[in-house]
Formats: structure tokens, C-alpha cells, sequence
């Protein structure tokens, strides 16, 4: 890997201090951590649960998915049932803070008295960003939660999957992380007004509220049919053909979604009278005859393999893509001169960086995930 460009990035001179453990709270301060913030991550004196989340785990012993979530961070340890320990980060907070973030069990940072009320009255420049399991308000509430939880409880897993079987959860955690991504949305806007007024403030975010935002076609499908909507696999509702189609050796995306598309995709592929077929010659013809279409066309991919129809397809103009391991997907050319996957020296990782440039620069990994408390002696024992 190339030495990346040093880079003025935006958030450069803030202070965020992060109460975050697992996935959701420790990827929204990873995101201010890879823009430029100095992020200090708050943990118990055992460590945040997701250093052990393994296996794998890394040389230094340390699970992957803490190195991938921190990295650019520094580690404090503080035991947070000390009085003395207690006042002394409070008062750091307040004295040189831009940012908190938590996702602490609810209740637990008012028990604390690092709660936003408590520490705007100390430094009423400060942003504290609370993120929840249910929300700010509700009869839920005061109830924690996890991304399974909540891609069950906010509907993902009753659109996600293929009809007649099992839940199945998005192999990602898409809430943990989605909801990390609004998070610092609603910091990065409430710096943009405290520019404007000089004032902090309170950001709230919410794993059920994300998975509910997430439903956002879905719902509205609900109210105009007055039904749940369905699994479609690797495709989608309303559109044809739109999802994975087995050939010789994996699958293809083949994603004609108009009828332009469709026609294109029927001359390369020889049937040309598709495009007059009535079952086929309009997109809501083809999703009422999606069944129909899918064996036509599952039948002709299994002749060849993935890189073949590839050819056909592209040089046809229609979208597609082969469903590819994790494996193919760092291995291929383009990933590769994106310059998404980065490495320290002498570090047993390479991670993937963030997916924004700043004037044509990527942010860069500038130090692996903290050894835990690495940090002590630098920041709790200066003013």
C-alpha cells in the first residue's frame, strides 16, 4: 500500500469523548474518529465486551471486530464506581469536550451524572449525543436492545430472506451501524449550528428508530394495499427482473429495472420476442409473471458461468453483478485502486477505510485500534 496524503480533515482540533461498547456506539465515534476528531474512548477497566467478541482475533489477541470499530482512537480506562475518578473525567469532559457519545445501558449516564443536562450546565458548548435502544420517549424506552433484536422488532426480517422459510437477519449489523451513521449525521448538523449560535446541544438516535426508518417503501406498500409485504430473496417487490440467477459456477445480479433494460436484456440474451410477449412488455407485467420470468431466465444462465454473462450483459448495457465472497471482493481491481483498504506499518490488518474523499483525498488510518487504557497517563493525568 501507497503512503496515504496527509490531510486536513474536518473535524481536526474537537475533542469526542465515547461511552461505547459493542458495535452501534464505537462505530458513530469511529466515523468523527476518521474524519479528524480526537477521540477518546471511555472504557471500564475490563475493556469494551467486543475486544474478546472472538474468534478470530487479531495477533495481539484482540477480536477483529474491536480492531475494525476502533481504529484512530485513544483508550482511557476509568472505573466509574469511584467517586473521585468519576468527578476528575467529568470535570475533563466539560473543561475540553466538543462531543459525547454513549450507548450505555439507558439511565446509566444520569446515574453517573454525565448525563447532557449535567454537562451542558458545566460547558454549554458541548454536543451529547444519546444513543438509544428504543428511544428518548416511549413505553419502551428504558428497555436495552441489539441489532438482531431490533431487524426483528422494527420488521427488516419480514421483508429480508426468501417466503415460506426462516427469519433471517441482514448479515451485517446493519442497525448497530446504521444507527452509528445518524448519530453522527445529528452531531456533524448540531456543529454546524453551533457555529452559528455558540451553543451545544442534545442529539437523540435510536436502533428501533433506524430500523423503522429503514422500512421507509415498505410502509408506505403497507398503507396502500393494506398488506404486509413479502420476502423476495435476492429481488425486490415491484420490480422484474431484479435479483440473483443461478449460472455454471455462483450467481448473477442481473438487474434490468425498466423496460428499456428488459428489451435490451432480451435481445442479448436471443429471445427477442420476449419484448412482445404480453406477459413480459410492461414492468408490472413481468413482476405478475415474476415466477414465469424467473425460470426462463434461470435456465439459460446455468449454461455458462458468471464471467460470460458478465461479458454479454455489459456489453449489452445491462446492469449486473456477480455475487462475490468477501475474498473476491478485497482481491478485485477495483477495490484495489479505490484505496478503500488501508494498513499501517508493521499492523496484522488492513481495514477498510472510510467510503468519503475530501478534495480527492481519502481519509487514512492513522493508528490501529488502542491497547486498552493506552492512554491514561496522557489524558487523565494532564489539566
Amino acid at each position: 500500500m501507497g503512503r496515504m496524503k496527509t490531510v486536513t480533515l474536518p473535524l481536526e482540533g474537537l475533542t469526542a469523548y465515547e461511552f461505547g461498547s459493542n458495535v452501534a456506539g464505537p462505530f458513530a465515534g469511529s466515523i468523527l474518529a476518521e474524519l479528524g476528531a480526537r477521540l477518546i474512548k471511555v472504557e471500564r477497566p475490563e475493556g469494551d465486551d467486543a475486544r474478546v467478541w472472538g474468534p478470530p482475533f487479531a495477533e495481539d489477541g484482540t477480536a477483529t471486530i474491536f480492531h475494525a470499530l476502533n481504529r484512530n482512537k485513544r483508550s482511557i480506562t476509568v472505573d466509574l464506581k469511584d467517586p473521585a475518578a468519576l468527578d476528575a473525567l467529568k470535570r475533563k469532559i466539560a473543561a475540553d469536550g466538543d462531543i459525547v457519545v454513549q450507548n450505555m445501558r439507558p439511565g446509566a449516564m444520569r446515574k453517573l451524572g454525565l448525563d447532557s443536562e449535567t454537562l451542558l450546565a458545566l460547558n454549554p458548548r458541548i454536543i451529547v449525543c444519546n444513543l438509544h435502544a428504543f428511544g428518548a420517549s416511549g413505553p419502551l424506552k428504558d428497555r436495552p436492545g441489539y441489532d438482531a433484536l431490533m431487524q426483528a422488532f422494527g420488521g427488516i426480517m419480514s421483508v429480508t430472506g426468501e417466503e415460506g422459510r426462516p427469519p433471517v437477519r441482514c448479515g451485517i449489523s446493519v442497525i448497530d451501524m446504521g444507527t452509528g451513521m445518524w448519530c453522527a449525521i445529528g452531531i456533524l448538523s448540531a456543529l454546524l449550528r453551533r457555529g452559528v449560535t455558540g451553543k451545544g446541544g442534545v442529539v437523540d438516535a435510536a436502533l428501533f428508530e433506524t430500523a423503522v426508518q429503514w422500512m421507509t417503501f415498505y410502509s408506505a406498500d403497507m398503507q396502500v394495499t393494506g398488506k404486509s409485504p413479502t420476502r423476495h430473496g435476492s429481488g425486490v417487490r415491484g420490480i422484474a427482473p431484479y435479483e440473483a440467477f443461478e449460472c455454471d459456477d455462483g450467481y448473477q445480479i442481473v438487474a434490468a429495472s425498466n423496460d428499456r433494460l428488459f428489451f435490451k436484456l432480451a435481445d442479448a440474451l436471443g429471445h427477442p420476442e420476449w419484448k412482445s410477449d404480453p406477459r413480459f412488455a410492461t414492468n408490472p407485467q413481468r413482476d405478475a409473471h415474476r415466477v414465469e420470468l424467473k425460470t426462463m431466465l434461470t435456465g439459460i444462465f446455468l449454461r455458462e458461468p458468471r464471467s460470460h454473462w458478465q461479458t454479454i450483459l455489459d456489453d449489452a448495457g445491462v446492469p449486473s453483478a456477480p455475487t462475490q465472497t468477501t475474498e473476491e471482493v478485497l482481491a478485485h481491481p477495483q477495490t484495489i485502486a479505490s484505496g478503500m483498504m488501508q494498513k499501517l506499518a508493521g499492523y496484522p490488518l488492513s481495514l477498510i477505510g472510510m467510503p468519503l474523499q475530501f478534495d480527492g483525498n481519502r481519509p487514512g488510518l492513522r493508528s490501529s485500534a488502542p491497547a486498552l487504557g493506552e492512554a491514561n497517563d496522557e489524558i487523565l493525568k494532564t489539566g
